[in-house]
């Protein structure tokens, strides 16, 4: 392996490890302020940091020649869009006590990419991702048909979001960071508009009289930047498959975090589809350990 492949290695391995572990034990452990507040936190503090990064690096020139693709402006905006509500999700995940459930979704989702890459890119899909596909497809059925009352709905958006994420991201050619901006500062207004609203009803955990816990929610910008930056240049550097291997980092640490630290409950059902999707993981990373 060349050095260039072991940099992308290590900067995945970075970035799926801080979202497994680092990002669960500080988003819950700030979740009690509530999840419409942290998650407008997290959208304004990672725009704000970007925009302090791209002054530090003197990157504005790239930006603003950036912002004239309409083309490549649009498809940032729907990045945008479906990061938004990966974010979303994922905080209402962690401080309704859901991280397993949220973890399922991330154990799904590259081989809900594979589908994807499938249907939008025509690319190949043999006997063994095919047989994946069907896995994860049962596993959903079992957890809707006999746990009506908990449907997956947290596993399955997350993992539709950022399978469509990556999708998008795919397609766009722009430096990781400058990519991040332009997405963070779409959703920058409708964040600063929430938090007005949050502030003028008296609602707000963020204030002068609680500094240490106002910076704590500061550390949303940085521990949402660091880790996307880390995994999103990984796959630019050795594409989609060996980053889709080293990324069940993230839904095994968040799974033993939800079920041996936080005490989250795991049934029978919820057991039964697991089964069935590490099943599907191990079949699919074999194949692509075959394939690459």
């Amino acid at each position: 392996m060349n050095s260039q492949f072991n940099k992308g290695l290590l900067l995945t391995s970075l970035g799926s490890f801080w979202w497994g572990f680092i990002g669960v034990i500080y988003f819950e452990y700030v979740a009690f302020i509530g999840h419409i507040e942290l998650v407008v936190h997290r959208c304004l503090w990672t725009a704000i940091m970007l925009i302090f990064t791209t002054f530090f690096l003197n990157k504005w020139k790239i930006f603003f020649n950036e912002i004239k693709d309409k083309k490549k402006l649009f498809a940032l905006f729907i990045s945008g869009f479906l990061i938004f509500i990966n974010w979303s999700i994922w905080i209402y995940a962690v401080a309704s006590e859901r991280i397993i459930d949220a973890s399922f979704g991330y154990f799904i989702m590259p081989i809900i990419s594979v589908l994807l890459g499938y249907i939008f890119f025509k690319e190949k899909l043999n006997n063994k991702r095919i047989f994946s596909i069907l896995l994860v497809l049962i596993s959903i059925i079992i957890m809707i048909l006999f746990n009506l009352k908990s449907l997956p709905w947290v596993g399955l958006i997350v993992a539709l979001s950022w399978a469509f994420y990556n999708l998008v991201r795919k397609k766009i050619i722009i430096d990781t960071d400058i990519g991040l901006l332009i997405e963070s500062l779409f959703i920058f207004p409708f964040a600063l508009i929430v938090f007005y609203l949050i502030f003028k009803n008296g609602l707000n955990d963020f204030n002068f009289q609680n500094p240490g816990l106002s910076f704590f929610l500061l550390l949303a910008g940085p521990m949402t930047v660091i880790p996307l930056f880390l995994y999103v240049r990984g796959v630019e550097i050795i594409g989609l498959g060996p980053t889709g291997m080293i990324f069940y980092i993230t839904p095994t640490l968040q799974f033993i975090l939800g079920y041996f630290y936080y005490g989250e409950e795991f049934s029978l059902v919820k057991f039964g589809s697991f089964i069935i999707i590490w099943i599907a993981v191990i079949i699919y990373l074999k194949d692509l350990y075959e394939n690459n």
